[in-house]
């Protein structure tokens, strides 16, 4: 079976273990996904196969550039929303159409989820990268300004450096995350701890 699924976050809440403790879980309504793609080395130079995730309505399928349609229709399947790729093994048997839920997943599985950060706007390196910032009171006309933005015999700012900006909105991997439930019926799956983005994103499963 495929190593990875897609899934929409539905939200946080919190579930009892076999020792009474309280665990901060994250629920996910992933799957069921269609295999659109099979990509092997002899053809592609690599072995992965790419999922379809949630039709997209016959009204704004027109919305949809030519090359894409053809993509599907050559395939024979309805055009997905979202495509992504994961990679398996050689050995792996895969067929235009297959269907792939979170059965693949089991209780106690390591899992890396990917996702897209919540946005947050322009912000100060303060709020960005939690710089302390300078004194509050007595005079100071530097509060919260990140002060030097490189050396000066330089005479340059270097690259990389720490400056206001663009927060959040950036694809985030979070690894070695563990399978508390998987809910087949219902295309569920709770996840342990935190994952990137807000509830209603799209986000990557795959094994860890």
């Amino acid at each position: 079976m495929a190593v990875g699924i897609l899934g929409r976050k539905v939200g946080m809440t919190r579930i009892f273990d076999d020792n009474g403790q309280a665990v901060v879980a994250t629920v996910l309504q992933a799957g069921p996904c269609v295999v659109v793609q099979r990509k092997t080395t002899a053809t592609d130079g690599y072995e992965a196969v790419q999922l379809g995730f949630e039709d997209i309505e016959q009204r704004k399928r027109g919305r949809l550039s030519r090359p894409l349609l053809g993509h599907f229709a050559a395939k024979n399947l309805s055009p997905k929303k979202h495509l992504r790729e994961f990679r398996v093994s050689g050995d792996d048997e895969y067929a235009l159409g297959d269907e792939v839920t979170v059965e693949i997943f089991a209780a106690g599985e390591r899992v890396n989820v990917t996702g897209i950060t919540k946005g947050k706007g322009f912000a100060g390196v303060v709020k960005r990268y939690g710089f302390r910032g300078g004194p509050a009171s007595h005079g100071s006309k530097v509060h919260r300004a990140p002060m030097s933005a490189g050396a000066t015999d330089a005479a340059r700012t270097f690259p990389g450096q720490k400056m206001p900006g663009q927060m959040g909105n950036v694809r985030q991997k979070i690894r070695n995350l563990t399978v508390i439930d998987v809910d087949a019926e219902n295309n569920v799956l709770v996840i342990k701890g935190s994952i990137p983005g807000p509830n209603g994103g799209v986000v990557a499963i795959e094994s860890s």
